[in-house]
């Protein structure tokens, strides 16, 4: 089972402290003076209602229909999460369409072509962006680490048969309280 990052509505203050920390940790080293509203993009998203908010982030789908879908092979399960090749992603966007969560989607960002020796231009490089459980930090996804109220959590194979099994422990205790023989 991949792991992946999930979010507890009942915990969640909507402050967007997870989206910031996730750009932060996807910034080039020491490249911050670039950072404005227009090239702000996390790869988890606070969602806010009436009275909840939450975050949603991309899964890591077992059967990543993301990545079942990209006509250049561009998506594809590595070390454990579904990674990206931003050399193959031509920018279709047929991950965004497929992905059942919604948390796909395809940035522009710009890119310096040199032609020639002497001219040089800027042009802008669709790419898919998602969830990548920051695997190049030590600490883990940079989003968990910033929650002020640990509303993120790390989901792995036994987190997930121990949060199983305290359902089923609750299911059963519920139903046989109800239960008149």
């Amino acid at each position: 089972m991949n792991r992946f990052i999930m979010a507890d509505a009942k915990k969640c203050i909507g402050c967007r402290t997870c989206e910031v920390a996730c750009v932060m940790a996807h910034q080039a080293e020491g490249d911050l003076t670039t950072l404005s509203k227009d090239n702000f993009f996390p790869r988890i998203h606070v969602i806010k209602g009436y009275n909840i908010s939450t975050a949603v982030l991309c899964r890591q789908c077992e059967d990543a229909p993301c990545a079942n879908v990209c006509p250049n092979g561009a998506i594809d399960r590595q070390d454990g999460f579904i990674s990206v090749s931003q050399e193959k992603c031509i920018g279709c966007k047929t991950c965004v369409i497929a992905c059942p969560y919604g948390t796909m989607e395809v940035v522009t960002k710009p890119v310096a072509q040199q032609h020639g020796a002497f001219a040089a231009s800027t042009m802008v490089k669709a790419e898919a962006h998602k969830c990548d459980l920051c695997h190049t930090r030590a600490n883990g996804p940079a989003c968990i680490e910033a929650c002020p109220t640990d509303a993120l959590k790390c989901i792995d194979r036994n987190v997930m048969n121990n949060m199983v099994q305290e359902k089923r422990r609750r299911a059963a205790f519920d139903t046989a309280a109800d239960v008149a023989w």
